[in-house]
């Protein structure tokens, strides 16, 4: 594939869902920061344009099958996605986090004080991701699934607790951008989850699961910014224009 300069990240990842790949292991955000170009995006994570640009070329030879296209899914089987294999992930995966953190702080805090840091952080990233899954899968989700299944079958959507999704998707953006500070922060202190050479393989087991939660957690910002909100609002103007003309 040949990306354009000037083309979005998150244009190119929607368009060719196997490029998060690249973006993620040249720590270019393609999630909540995917509004720049991959031009600026180099820039930003202090990349080489020419080595981004090689990476993606080399894509075309790599088998896509195992990289879902989730572009051109329904908005239900879009929401079931997320919420069995991202919120699931994030549950099953933080309990598990938090035991491995508080051990590894135990055993070397002193030595290394960003540990009980990237506690504290992971501790307030859990705690908000809790409560913001609550919210997509009791008030967001199930207005979205109805709103879509009255536009299938030409119907007016219910009335919406809230007015316009507009208002639910601007919070839960502003969530994600929240997130995603507290993912940076622990990477900066983590030297990019870089493990002593002292470390011991609880210490070596945590750093690998901070990651992969981080990479887990990217993808799922991504379907739900990049994808399932603006097709929720674009679903939504399409539902007012259509009252509008009826009047």
């Amino acid at each position: 594939m040949k990306p354009d300069l000037n083309q979005t990240v998150r244009e190119i990842a929607i368009k060719h869902p196997i490029t998060v790949r690249v973006f993620e292991s040249l720590g270019i955000d393609y999630c909540c920061g995917g509004k720049r170009t991959l031009n600026d995006a180099c820039e930003r994570a202090g990349v080489p344009v020419k080595r981004a640009l090689d990476l993606l070329a080399a894509l075309e030879e790599s088998d896509p099958a195992d990289v879902a296209d989730w572009a051109g899914a329904s908005t239900g089987k879009l929401i079931g996605h997320i919420v069995g294999r991202h919120h699931n992930y994030v549950r099953s995966e933080s309990p598990r986090l938090v035991i491995m953190l508080e051990k590894v702080v135990s055993r070397h805090g002193q030595e290394h004080p960003e540990l009980a840091s990237i506690r504290d952080l992971f501790s307030a990233l859990t705690q908000e991701l809790s409560a913001h899954m609550l919210k997509e899968e009791n008030i967001l989700f199930p207005y979205l699934e109805q709103m879509a299944s009255a536009v299938a079958h030409g119907a007016a959507p219910p009335p919406a607790i809230f007015g316009s999704v507009e208002m639910p998707i601007s919070r839960m953006l502003a969530d994600h951008d929240d997130a995603g500070e507290l993912l940076v922060e622990m990477r900066v202190l983590s030297l990019g989850y870089r493990v002593p050479d002292s470390a011991c393989p609880t210490y070596r087991a945590l750093y690998h699961g901070l990651e992969e939660f981080e990479r887990d957690l990217h993808h799922h910002v991504h379907l739900e910014n990049n994808i399932l909100f603006p097709q929720a609002l674009h679903m939504e103007q399409r539902v007012s224009e259509a009252a509008c003309e009826h009047h």
